[in-house]
C-alpha cells in the first residue's frame, strides 16, 4: 500500500473520531487543554489498536465484526449523545441548576466508550489489510498519528464553537454524536 492511498484511509478512519472531538469541544466547559490531548491520544491509540487487532483477528472473525460494529456505535454513540441532548434541554429550561453542569462531566469511562464507538469500524479494515499483505504495525502507527492530529484540531475546533454557542453547545454536540451513530448504522446497513 502506497503512502498516499494510506494516508487517505488513515483520514477516512479519523473522521468520526473528529467529528466526536469537535462535540466533546462544544459540549464541555471543563473541556481544556488536558481533556484535548488525552481524547485525541486515545482515539489515536484506539484507531491504530483496532486495524491491529482486525488484521490479528484474520477473515474468520470478520463476518462477526461486520455484523454487529454499526450496532455497537448507534448504541453507544446514541446514548452518550442522547444523554447529552436530554441534558441541554433541561439545562435550558432551568439555566441556574449547577447539577446539570456537574453530570455533564468529561470522564475516563465517558472517553473510553467514544474511543471504542468511533474505531469499531478500523477492526474491519484490518482484516483488509490483512487481505493485501500490509505491514500492520507501519499501518497502525500511521492511523494513530493522523487521527491523534485530526482529533487534537477538532477539540480545539470544537472548543471555539462551543464558546461562541454557549448552553446550545451540549445541544448541538448531542446531536452530532447521535448522527454520527445514525450515519455509521445507515452506511453499515444499506450501502
Amino acid at each position: 500500500m502506497d503512502l498516499l492511498t494510506l494516508l487517505l484511509l488513515a483520514v477516512g478512519l479519523s473522521m468520526d473520531a473528529f467529528a466526536v472531538s469537535v462535540s466533546n469541544g462544544m459540549s464541555y466547559k471543563q473541556y481544556h487543554r488536558k481533556q484535548v490531548i488525552s481524547a485525541a491520544i486515545a482515539f489515536g491509540v484506539f484507531q491504530g489498536l483496532m486495524p491491529a487487532l482486525g488484521y490479528l483477528g484474520g477473515r474468520a472473525f470478520a463476518e462477526m465484526i461486520t455484523a454487529v460494529d454499526h450496532w455497537l456505535a448507534l448504541i453507544l454513540l446514541g446514548f452518550i449523545g442522547g444523554k447529552m441532548v436530554k441534558e441541554s434541554l433541561e439545562e435550558l429550561r432551568n439555566p441556574s441548576d449547577e447539577i446539570k453542569d456537574a453530570e455533564r462531566t468529561f470522564t475516563f469511562r465517558l472517553l473510553i466508550m467514544q474511543a471504542i464507538a468511533t474505531s469499531i469500524d478500523a477492526l474491519a479494515v484490518g482484516i483488509s489489510l490483512a487481505a493485501l499483505n500490509v505491514n500492520i504495525f507501519t499501518a497502525a502507527a500511521f492511523i494513530t498519528l493522523v487521527t491523534t492530529v485530526c482529533c487534537l484540531f477538532g477539540g480545539a475546533l470544537g472548543k471555539k464553537f462551543g464558546e461562541l454557542l454557549s448552553t446550545k453547545a451540549t445541544l448541538a454536540g448531542g446531536l452530532i454524536l447521535v448522527g454520527i451513530g445514525l450515519k455509521i448504522f445507515v452506511e453499515h446497513m444499506f450501502f
